[in-house]
């Protein structure tokens, strides 16, 4: 994770919002669990208690709310069906808030619109990657773009449903 994004981790106030756009995130770190996942192993005890899940287990503790919603269509790719399975419900059970705009039946009302954390509604980072998934970096963006990102974030919620909803309906 890159430092400053990192230090908003750690530092925001209130809330932290991410958009999830991506089938894959290419995490070459995660392969092996991406394959003990495909082959109907259980999740390892590290992968439970992860830094993220302490990350965010504290920021929930304090008070703060971390949500996101990831958009994505089905049929779920390998690494979605692994994150989702494994990974999110891992997220929630640490106070994480996950939903899911399901476009497979539907235009996605934010076509064009990469990734992005934003914090306290004041701070946007835009997140970059190679065509693989590969995370190479974020882009800090002025504070004159924050009202856009706070009507990307509202128009996602509004078209989302609960993780928990979606997952008991689609799982696969």
């Amino acid at each position: 994770m890159a430092s400053s994004k990192r230090k908003m981790i750690e530092e925001f106030q209130a809330e932290a919002f991410r958009l999830e756009t991506l089938d894959n995130y290419g995490v070459s770190r995660l392969e092996g669990h991406l394959r003990a996942f495909l082959n109907g192993e259980p999740r390892p005890e590290e992968f439970l208690n992860s830094p993220w899940v302490s990350t965010v287990r504290r920021a929930v503790r304090s008070g703060k709310r971390m949500y996101r919603v990831h958009i994505l269509s089905r049929p779920l790719t390998d690494y979605l069906r692994y994150e989702l399975g494994w990974g999110d419900r891992r997220n929630m059970a640490a106070g994480e808030e996950f939903f899911i705009l399901d476009t497979t039946y539907q235009p996605n009302p934010l076509e064009g619109v990469g990734d992005f954390w934003m914090y306290d509604e004041s701070t946007v980072e835009v997140m970059k990657y190679e065509d693989g998934g590969q995370y190479i970096g974020s882009e800090t963006l002025p504070p004159e773009r924050v009202p856009e990102f706070v009507e990307y974030r509202d128009i996602a919620l509004s078209r989302a449903v609960p993780f928990g909803e979606w997952w008991e309906r689609y799982r696969e």
